[in-house]
């Protein structure tokens, strides 16, 4: 099976030169490695074509984001298994070979990520996909290994393989030619959550998602936007609410927004509560930019959607902060 892996950059040449070594060490031998730039300002390009002139250079030309970004990038891949890696991960020794094998074994498998290990802090999993995704009937993700803020410890209880609802973008290997049967990647989503709405969206198609607890890469996390950064915040309240629109099947949906956006009313009053007035104004601005594109979104819809359950948990609030559930074994 052909692979190639894709390493999105903006302005990155610190983090290529960072990490790039131990993705071609453990990697060159079984794919072809992609740096896709997104109209970087800095250095990235000369350094690339100096240094690593065995990786193949796409050069967008725009920063498009995360969405744009790939789907700009894998217009030029013919491989049939593509890696879409954030330019923050360290990989491992041997981590390719189970993603490689679990393909070859399952034609249904669309989409899957690795265990993803905070590089920061060893032994702990990563916030942003942990060891496989998961939302709630709401919408809010969480993983396995991390509810909200409480990051689980890596004891070994998650080397398994498993089927997951969505793989983390930073670290999400895709069959090529699903990646294109479901359209790519939402490009109004711009960054955040527009893994879960294309996993979604393999789902409703049809095919499976996994989890390979044999793999493992550590992810930094973070380097594109942190988490005060108030952008991030408008992103992901404005991108999970788009998530249920267009993937939500029937008139149900509509009733779940209502629910979502009181409960994110709410967390826009903690914001404020806690001193951070610019994340309670992003969380108005992503309600309000969510009404302008209700019906660009609405024509997004599906008319044939999944009707199966897409959630474990009907509120992973009330699992979280009234029952006191901040292990995902404990759901």
């Amino acid at each position: 099976m052909r692979v190639a892996i894709i390493i999105l950059n903006y302005n990155g040449c610190a983090l290529l030169a960072k990490f790039l070594p131990t993705v071609i060490a453990h990697s060159n031998h079984l794919a072809n490695i992609y740096v896709a730039d997104n109209a970087s300002t800095d250095d990235s390009i000369i350094f690339l074509k100096e240094h690593f002139p065995q990786v193949k250079i796409i050069e967008n030309i725009e920063n498009g984001g995360y969405a744009k970004g790939y789907n700009d990038a894998m217009q030029h891949i013919t491989e049939e298994l593509v890696v879409l890696m954030n330019s923050d991960i360290e990989t491992t020794s041997g981590w390719l070979e189970p993603i490689i094998a679990q393909f070859e074994t399952e034609t249904s498998l669309a989409a899957a990520q690795p265990k993803i290990l905070d590089y920061k802090r060893p032994g702990y999993f990563e916030y942003a996909g942990a060891a496989g995704g998961f939302i709630d009937a709401l919408g809010y993700p969480y993983c396995r290994g991390r509810i909200f803020d409480k990051i689980e410890k890596d004891t070994g209880q998650y080397n398994d393989t498993i089927d997951i609802f969505w793989a983390s973008g930073a670290c999400m290997i895709l069959r090529t030619k699903h990646f294109w049967e479901a359209n790519g990647l939402d490009e109004f989503y711009f960054a955040h959550q527009e893994e879960i709405d294309l996993c979604w969206r393999l789902k409703n198609l049809g095919y499976n998602i996994k989890y390979i607890g044999d793999s493992s890469v550590c992810h930094v996390g973070g380097a594109t936007l942190n988490a005060v950064n108030p952008r991030k915040t408008f992103l992901n309240f404005r991108n999970s609410l788009c998530n249920l629109l267009k993937n939500v099947s029937g008139n149900k949906v509509y009733v779940l927004l209502f629910f979502r956006m009181c409960l994110d009313g709410i967390a826009a009053v903690r914001f404020l509560m806690d001193n951070k007035p610019k994340h309670f104004t992003a969380v108005i601005k992503a309600h309000l930019d969510f009404y302008r594109k209700l019906p660009a979104l609405s024509r997004k819809r599906k008319t044939v959607q999944c009707n199966t359950v897409y959630y474990q948990v009907r509120s992973i609030i009330f699992n979280y902060f009234i029952l006191g559930k901040k292990h995902y074994d404990k759901l």
